[in-house]
């Protein structure tokens, strides 16, 4: 470099660290920031979810305590009910006490002495008749002595049968009316007895060779029932027509519940405890066909079988177990064919039973229980409407007058109304076309005078009477094989069908085409569905059991929204028929093809 060469310039540092430094810091300073939005992120996320899964929680807690609400809200009705059904038995029984004492110390004054009978089969409790007749004050011997002398005098002698002779030419004969008054027993609902009420009326004596005459004093009677079965029932003081049906319909008043809200509502069911309690057998010959408990008497049910046999049970205790009263043969008239069904009359004094219209035969029995005379029991009624086939179901209609209906295979559906004479039943046909094939179910409404059937053809009809038209009409995908209408809400009903784990389905009478819900079971052991597996509703509406062909019953929750059982119960060895619920005992009942009756206790 030489002296005249011009100075370089001085170079800086430049400033490209500091910048680069600064740049760094400042994204650091970003970086902190966002890891620490991320952690707020990421905490409130936890959170969030911390507080959907509790209120996901809470709202299942709150769900289940709203059902056990409803449910205790339910019980307690019932309970309320019982409670004064207790207190208008206690004053009734006070009252004919009174009506008694009176009439026994003017007995000689008066021209007439109507003497209550009995039912002569065991339609009461003996036990808690027996404490029903030591809880009774005992009239006076002079009283007593001389209400027997006058029914001694006015009655005469009694027949060689055992029976009381009583007869007046100034008293026209009458068709007997049948009352069932209610007595006060251990279960909620009052157990009932039948009274004969008619001018020659014939009493039962305790001893064929006696021949005094009964009257109503505190002793009690042994009645003998069928061949060496007697039973101990106590006298009852008379009641008066008028009393013993205006009980009689506050007993049987229900009340109508709103529950098809509930279907569906729960995303899980509420399960019952359940244990076998006693095994017994059926004392049938062949398979059971039917399982029907008493509408009075909360002791008694029947059973059916392919043997024509009927044979009449009382419950034990608390459902410990269950004794034979009586068994009756009720094959058909000219075939011996076994009740295809069985109905109870309302008065629970008797029980219907239906056959074939084939080949000419008797199409409806008559079991009389008030009868003990082997033979005489078990009478046929003359008409024959239903053309051909086999009448598949009876049931009597909940209505104020005595009715039932009978549907069969002729796809005909009659009304029968209980008359007055020498055929007391008069049929009506409701319709023979609105079905393409078999009636296999038949009820009736409590709110409306509509009667369901439904049938092979896959249809659902709802008749009303009063119009005369059908109201309801629906056809679902599957043969239909039974309909049974809820106890609590009257609006709705269950029909079963033949679609493997969509059997049962659930309906509102006030919407057509509408299905509330179907669900069912898996069979194991077949896949086709049985007509001869029948189901039966909870008394307080909400829970379904049903048979099944394997050795297991399902118990269906309505308010469960799934599809399944709430719950599957092992019982019997064999297929299971049927499974009912006890009205007033937490039991359930059922049979089989194995020949035995299961005793299930309930929780």
């Amino acid at each position: 470099m030489s002296m005249n060469d011009p100075p370089r310039p001085v170079l800086k540092k430049p400033k490209i660290e500091k910048t680069s430094e600064a740049g760094e810091e400042k994204r650091s300073n970003n970086g902190g920031n966002h890891e620490q939005e991320d952690e707020e992120e990421t905490t409130r996320k936890e959170q969030e979810e911390a507080l959907v899964a509790l209120i996901e929680h809470r709202t299942k807690e709150v769900e289940h305590l709203r059902h056990r609400i409803s449910y205790y809200t339910t019980q307690l009705g019932q309970a309320e009910n019982r409670l004064e059904e207790s207190k208008i038995q206690l004053a009734r029984i006070r009252g004919r006490h009174s009506s008694l004492t009176t009439k026994a110390f003017l007995g000689s004054g008066t021209k007439e002495a109507n003497v209550e009978e009995r039912s002569s089969t065991p339609l009461q409790n003996s036990q808690g008749l027996q404490n029903l007749s030591e809880s009774k004050p005992q009239l006076g011997q002079e009283a007593v002595k001389t209400s027997r002398n006058y029914e001694g005098r006015e009655r005469g002698a009694a027949s060689p049968s055992g029976h009381s002779e009583y007869s007046s030419k100034n008293q026209p004969q009458s068709k007997p009316k049948v009352v069932i008054p209610s007595i006060a027993a251990s279960s909620p609902r009052a157990s009932q007895l039948v009274k004969t009420k008619e001018s020659g009326s014939k009493v039962a004596s305790s001893s064929g060779s006696q021949q005094n005459a009964i009257t109503p004093t505190s002793d009690n009677i042994s009645v003998k029932v069928r061949e060496d079965r007697s039973y101990k029932v106590s006298p009852e003081p008379e009641v008066s027509a008028s009393q013993t049906k205006a009980a009689k319909r506050i007993i049987e008043l229900k009340e109508h519940k709103e529950l098809i809200p509930l279907v569906r509502s729960s995303s899980s069911p509420i399960t019952i405890r359940c244990h076998t309690g006693s095994v017994i057998s059926s004392q049938h010959k062949r398979k059971l066909r039917s399982l029907i408990l008493c509408p009075t008497n909360d002791q008694l049910f029947a059973t059916s079988a392919l043997d024509g046999i009927i044979n009449l049970w009382q419950v034990q205790g608390k459902g410990s177990s269950a004794n034979l009263l009586s068994t009756t043969d009720c094959s058909s008239a000219k075939q011996r064919r076994w009740p295809e069904d069985i109905a109870w009359h309302p008065q629970g004094d008797s029980l219907f039973s239906v056959y074939s219209a084939d080949n000419g035969d008797s199409q409806i029995s008559i079991l009389n229980l008030n009868k003990t005379k082997e033979g005489t029991r078990v009478s046929f009624l003359e008409q024959k409407p239903h053309l051909k086939g086999i009448i598949n179901s009876i049931t009597f209609m909940p209505w104020k007058d005595t009715r039932f209906v009978t549907g069969g295979s002729d796809h005909a559906v009659f009304l029968w109304s209980e008359k007055d004479g020498e055929n007391p039943w008069k049929h009506k046909v409701l319709h023979r076309s609105m079905h393409s094939s078999a009636v296999m179910g038949v009820a009736g409404l409590q709110q409306k005078t509509t009667v369901l059937s439904v049938g092979a053809d896959k249809r659902i009809v709802g008749f009303d009477v009063a119009s005369e038209r059908a109201g309801y009409k629906h056809q679902i995908e599957s043969k239909c094989m039974s309909v049974v209408p809820n106890p609590c809400d009257f609006n709705l009903f269950m029909v079963q069908t033949g679609t493997p784990e969509r059997q049962l389905r659930l309906f509102d009478i006030r919407l057509r085409n509408t299905e509330l819900h179907a669900f069912g079971w898996k069979q194991e052991s077949s896949d086709s569905q049985s007509a001869l597996i029948n189901q039966a509703w909870s008394p307080d509406g909400l829970y379904i059991s049903s048979g099944s062909a394997d050795p297991v019953i399902h118990v269906f929750d309505i308010r469960f929204n799934g599809r399944r059982p709430s719950q599957s119960i092992k019982a019997h060895q064999k297929r299971v028929f049927k499974a009912v619920w006890h009205h007033a005992l937490p039991l359930l009942i059922s049979i089989s093809s194995d020949l035995n009756i299961e005793l299930h206790k309930t929780y």
